[in-house]
């Protein structure tokens, strides 16, 4: 469970990334949070693994405090909360298995990491991981030799074989076209699915939104402006949510839709 209470914070300019925000997110849910640029997506997610710090209030992770938390207290936090990032995160030079291996990190520590020594168990989860998400026959390629899709599918594979319990991922699909977009979306949901980890994505697209979250917060000036199930959200609720009417390029579009 994540429980935001009273959640502000300033940066030091005296700008307001999160205002009073107030929000619980239970274990298992598929969470979409939507907003314009500039709204606070990218800050509320990123306050979850202490990316950033709010600066007042409660954070509680499986009812634990997490504001004040250093050293082994964060990196523990940051095992156990997996992130997927906009432009994949990988280290282009390495081969595909380095790469979802390296989520092992948190569990065997950096000195194990550095000299490669895994366990059988470990590159058995990581190969695993890369058949979850159909990019196994990958798993010998440079990360540069690959798309923008497989590229995020591997780095899916890597938060999998993080083994958190909560994953974050900020735009996932914001570089990619619609149909690898919904590749990607459909991986993300699955694993949630399957694994019952709890699952929180910021998205700037509506269509994709509705179709994939179980409930969707909208935030607007670093609030919260909306919070319910998807089920019950329309355009207007869009249109609420930005202040302004929705446009084009507010969906990804359905049309390209990929099975």
């Amino acid at each position: 469970m994540i429980e935001f209470n009273n959640v502000s914070l300033t940066y030091p300019n005296g700008t307001k990334g999160l205002k009073n925000i107030n929000v619980t997110i239970n274990k298992g849910e598929f969470v979409v949070i939507v907003g314009l640029s500039g709204a606070g997506k990218s800050t509320f997610i990123r306050s979850i693994n202490r990316m950033v710090t709010a600066t007042d209030g409660e954070l509680r992770v499986n009812g634990d405090n997490i504001l004040p938390y250093k050293g082994k207290k964060l990196r523990d936090l940051r095992t156990n909360v997996g992130m997927i990032f906009q432009h994949y995160n990988l280290v282009k030079r390495s081969s595909v298995m380095k790469n979802v291996i390296a989520g092992r990190l948190g569990h065997t520590g950096t000195l194990r990491t550095l000299l490669q020594l895994y366990s059988k168990e470990d590159l058995s989860l990581a190969y695993t991981s890369l058949q979850r998400v159909n990019i196994a026959e990958k798993v010998h390629a440079r990360a540069d030799e690959l798309s923008g899709g497989q590229q995020q599918r591997v780095s899916i594979a890597r938060v999998l074989t993080q083994e958190p319990d909560i994953l974050l991922a900020d735009e996932p699909v914001a570089s990619l076209d619609p149909p690898t977009s919904h590749q990607v979306m459909s991986y993300l949901k699955r694993v949630n699915q399957e694994d019952q980890i709890t699952t929180i994505v910021n998205l700037h697209f509506i269509d994709m939104a509705m179709e994939y979250a179980d409930r969707i917060i909208g935030m607007r000036g670093g609030e919260v402006v909306y919070d319910g199930p998807a089920s019950d959200v329309s355009e207007k609720t869009f249109e609420e949510i930005y202040g302004r009417t929705i446009r084009e390029e507010d969906k990804v579009g359905g049309e390209d839709h990929a099975s």
